[in-house]
C-alpha cells in the first residue's frame, strides 16, 4: 500500500538493527572490516565528491544529464584504472530508487562510472522493504549525499496497475505500491508517473528513521526526476 502505514518504534528500531547487520556483513564480503565501512563518508574520495555539499551533489546530477542529453558525454570513472581505484572501499555521491527498465541506465543517463552511484533498481520504482534498507546502506554507511528517486516516461509498472488486468506470477505484487500514484493522476499515466515519483520518495522519509535523520541533519537530500524516453533529459519532480 506504498507503504502508507507508518511503522511504530520497534519496527524502525527492527530494521535498523536488520541494516546495520546487512552492512556489516557487506563491509565484510568487501575486504573491509565493519568499524573501516563506517568511516568511508570520511575517508576522502579521489574524485573530489567528499567536498561537495548535498545541494552541490545534485547539481553535478543534473550537470552529467546535460552533457548526456547534448552527446557530450565524458564517460568519467569508467576503465579499469578506475575500478581498481575503488576496489577496495566504495564512496557513491548519490543513492538512487529507479526502475529496472533496460532503457534507464541510470550511470549513463546521469554520466557517471564506477563507484560514483549507488543503485537500488526495481520495476515502477518503488520503495519496498528490501530497497529502503539498500538505501539505508547507501546513505548512512557510505555517506551518499543525495536520495534520489528516478522515474521515466512509458513507464510498464505504472501502465499495468493502471490497467488491473491479471499478471503472471509476483507482478501485482507491486501493484499496492503504486495504486496511490494511480488513484492520484485519475487515469492520467503521465500524471502517476510523476505522482509515483512523489509518493515513493515521502515513502523513503516516513517509513525509515534513518533517512529521516539524515534529511532532517542536512545531511543528505531527498530528489525526484521523470527520465524521458524520447529527449533522454531527466526532469525534476517537486517533492512539496
Amino acid at each position: 500500500m506504498c507503504q502508507s502505514n507508518r511503522p511504530g518504534i520497534h519496527s524502525s528500531r527492527r530494521q535498523w538493527l536488520f541494516t546495520a547487520a546487512s552492512a556489516a556483513t557487506i563491509a565484510a564480503h568487501s575486504g573491509l572490516s565493519s568499524r573501516a565501512a563506517r568511516a568511508v563518508p570520511v575517508g576522502g574520495d579521489q574524485t573530489g565528491h567528499d567536498s561537495l555539499s548535498p545541494r552541490e551533489s545534485l547539481d553535478q546530477l543534473y550537470a552529467g544529464n546535460q552533457r548526456f542529453i547534448a552527446g557530450e558525454t565524458t564517460a568519467p570513472n569508467r576503465d579499469i584504472p578506475r575500478l581498481r581505484e575503488v576496489a577496495p572501499r566504495q564512496a557513491p555521491f548519490a543513492a538512487f530508487l529507479g526502475c529496472a527498465d533496460s532503457r534507464v541506465p541510470i550511470e549513463i543517463v546521469f554520466d557517471q562510472g564506477f563507484g560514483d552511484l549507488f543503485v537500488t533498481r526495481i520495476a515502477g520504482n518503488v520503495a519496498s522493504t528490501e530497497n529502503i534498507a539498500s538505501l539505508e546502506f547507501g546513505t548512512q554507511v557510505l555517506g551518499a549525499k543525495v536520495l534520489y528517486v528516478l522515474g521515466h516516461t512509458s513507464c510498464g509498472a505504472v501502465a499495468a496497475a493502471a490497467a488491473g488486468a491479471p499478471v503472471p506470477g509476483q507482478i501485482s505484487a507491486l501493484f499496492q505500491h503504486i495504486r496511490p500514484a494511480i488513484r492520484a493522476a485519475k487515469g492520467d499515466l503521465a500524471v502517476a508517473v510523476r505522482e509515483n515519483v512523489r509518493i515513493q520518495a515521502q515513502t523513503l522519509m516516513e517509513a525509515s528513521t534513518v533517512i529521516s535523520s539524515l534529511v532532517a541533519d542536512g545531511k543528505v537530500l531527498v530528489a525526484g526526476g521523470i527520465f524521458d524516453l524520447t529527449t533522454g533529459k531527466v526532469e525534476p519532480v517537486d517533492l512539496a
